[in-house]
């Protein structure tokens, strides 16, 4: 297997708390995989871990066959929402050109290629006709595809989002995950932390359950099943619905 992402008996601690215990994943190349699990069960610590933002107290991580801060030009982050200021003055084609900057000097301004290459990024996520407006004016939905776009201009092989479809309607849920799709299809790889399992089944290659430990991993087809489920979340438990469609409730 071609692995994007390799964790090997990964732990982490903050403080002298065990937040990872001996965490064992892999991510195949071109594959869409989500990571999902309770409120501080160490779902953006994982992300984070395969950026290098916080240190490992064991294991070992490999990003593309590579040691994570070697590999860091070939990946893009989304982190959650509340930890970016959108409130800053910058403009969508300015945010995608961000992504140009592991290509060039700190010193150097775009070129017109990278100018010409961010429209043409904005245009194949839908938001083109975005590229003057503020970043911070846009709806969560439109946000993401921006950040998207940004990944595209920077030619990331790996694009990790750390719940990306918080705060989304369901109709902006299912237009991130159509643009998933197509990301895939032009080989990029795709991680993602969610609490959205019905997305999962609709197209995620493998899901991993996580609470400071595995709890499960696999295709979710074959792991989303209500005894695993309700193990993972402990204080919650699974509803499945007529249709199919998975929500978490609280006892």
């Amino acid at each position: 297997m071609n692995c994007a992402v390799e964790v090997q008996n990964l732990s982490v601690a903050y403080d002298g708390q065990i937040v990872l215990d001996r965490v064992t994943w892999q991510v195949e190349a071109g594959s869409l995989a989500a990571v999902i699990g309770p409120n501080g069960g160490g779902k953006s610590t994982l992300l984070k871990s395969l950026l290098s933002l916080v240190p490992p107290a064991a294991g070992s991580v490999r990003i593309l066959g590579r040691d994570p801060k070697q590999a860091r030009p070939h990946v893009a982050y989304l982190p959650q929402r509340e930890e970016v200021d959108w409130s800053f003055p910058i403009s969508c084609l300015e945010v995608v050109l961000q992504g140009r900057l592991v290509h060039r000097r700190w010193w150097q301004h775009p070129s017109g290629r990278d100018r010409e290459l961010a429209l043409q990024c904005l245009r194949r996520v839908g938001m083109e006709t975005c590229a003057s407006r503020p970043i911070g004016c846009l709806s969560g939905g439109q946000i993401q595809r921006v950040f998207l776009a940004r990944a595209l201009a920077q030619e990331a092989k790996l694009i990790i989002l750390d719940e990306p479809g918080a705060g989304l309607d369901a109709a902006a849920q299912h237009q991130l995950l159509d643009l998933f799709f197509e990301l895939q299809k032009l080989g990029h790889t795709i991680v993602i932390s969610t609490h959205d399992l019905n997305c999962l089944a609709a197209g995620f290659d493998t899901v991993l359950g996580l609470d400071r430990q595995v709890v499960l991993f696999g295709a979710p087809t074959e792991v989303l099943d209500g005894e695993r489920l309700t193990r993972l979340f402990a204080k919650h438990y699974p509803v499945i619905g007529p249709e199919g469609e998975v929500s978490i409730h609280e006892h």
